[in-house]
């Protein structure tokens, strides 16, 4: 059996999907994207498919290195991702031809159910309490929103106090049985994330995520230090050694994206680090189905999982929702904020070919906000 084609599909609202085919007829679906530069994965997509042509495909862990160090300018979130979604689809071979669930090939389950989150709010967040109140009643457990939208690097008590009543308004309607979280984004300085998070500290979060930016992490220690909140980051960290400095700063919780962090391969990696540093593992994945299947393989084998992140309803998903390209929405259906184990060999779902070819037809352009503060200055989204 051999790789003899690679396809990429770029469908809304502002993914990339690859594909995988065999000489015998095998078929595996990966989700290789940055989001904004997903035409830009496309091509590194191209550029990386000229080894893989003609390649046993359960040589994952070979192509794997190759992939990501058989060039000598290595990582970076383009090529990490790029190898991500080819790194979905192998395992999704494997697990096709092997007859059983990625999670069986990494080991075994070591859980009937994982616990996910929804998304509140949007990225300039309110109507909290009733969009909150909506989750609960759908049966859900855990929230996340952005803690702001625009904000100053160093925040007035005005845009401190909105936090914290964002906060509050929250965990009146979650009540002390269910979790909130909060996204700073990178959004501010090193000194406003530490009294961010000594403020929201009553309201007792699940995890404060990202509160400085990844070219801070030599402060990430002081942060960490300056309360008993949890603090969670990941999403723009792209391989193991990229999560060492934030595992001996202590962080809590590490996020990595399995579209972003060289896929179920190295995502596994990270989470045995993490494990070592008695740190916990909530998946980042706002992402679309592929991408979130592949999450929750690794999540059903990783003992030291949190919770697991997921993008039905979220606020970038006006075009098309989760299950907008499967043809069977059956895994994607929650129960009591739960994904329930899922039997299915490989990745646990089937792509519905025919929209996703539909739909590249179209495409998509999706780039993310551009923000300036009042006075005309780049602000962080």
């Amino acid at each position: 059996m051999k790789i003899e084609r690679i396809e990429t599909f770029l469908v809304p609202p502002r993914w990339l999907f690859c594909r995988i085919e065999t000489s015998d007829g095998v078929v595996g679906w990966g989700e290789p994207v940055v989001e904004g530069r997903a035409e830009v994965v496309r091509t590194a997509i191209e550029v990386l498919s000229e080894y893989l042509i003609g390649q046993d495909p359960l040589q994952i862990e070979r192509h794997w290195q190759i992939l990501s160090k058989g060039g000598f300018y290595r990582g970076g979130p383009v090529l990490s991702s790029a190898v991500a979604g080819l790194d979905h689809a192998l395992w999704d071979i494997a697990g096709k031809v092997y007859g059983a669930p990625v999670a069986s090939l990494l080991g075994g389950r070591v859980r009937d159910r994982v616990r996910v989150y929804a998304w509140v709010g949007g990225d300039e967040p309110a109507e909290i309490a009733d969009q909150v109140a909506a989750q609960v009643d759908a049966g859900m457990t855990a929230v996340k929103m952005n803690a702001s939208g625009r904000i100053q690097p160093s925040p007035s008590l005005a845009e401190l106090n909105s936090i914290v009543a964002r906060m509050a308004a929250a965990r009146s309607v979650l009540g002390d049985e269910r979790d909130v979280a909060i996204d700073l984004h990178g959004r501010v300085g090193v000194a406003a994330a530490r009294r961010i998070l000594h403020a929201v500290e009553d309201q007792h979060p699940l995890f404060v995520e990202e509160p400085v930016l990844p070219e801070h992490l030599h402060h990430l220690g002081e942060v960490i230090g300056s309360s008993t909140v949890p603090v969670a980051l990941g999403e723009r960290l792209y391989s193991r050694s990229d999560f060492v400095p934030a595992l001996d700063a202590g962080v809590a919780v590490v996020q990595p994206d399995v579209s972003h962090a060289g896929g179920i391969s190295e995502l596994r990696r990270i989470a045995v680090l993490a494990e070592t540093h008695g740190a916990l593992f909530a998946p980042h994945c706002p992402l679309g189905p592929i991408s979130l299947a592949a999450s929750l393989q690794v999540s059903f084998a990783t003992p030291n999982f949190l919770i697991q992140e997921q993008s039905r309803g979220i606020h970038y998903n006006v075009e098309s929702d989760l299950t907008a390209y499967v043809t069977d929405p059956s895994p994607f259906a929650w129960v009591d904020g739960h994904a329930e184990w899922n039997p299915l060999p490989g990745l646990g779902i089937m792509v519905d070919e025919a929209a996703v070819r539909e739909a590249d037809k179209k495409g998509h352009g999706w780039r993310n906000p551009v923000w300036t503060h009042e006075d005309g200055s780049f602000a962080e989204w």
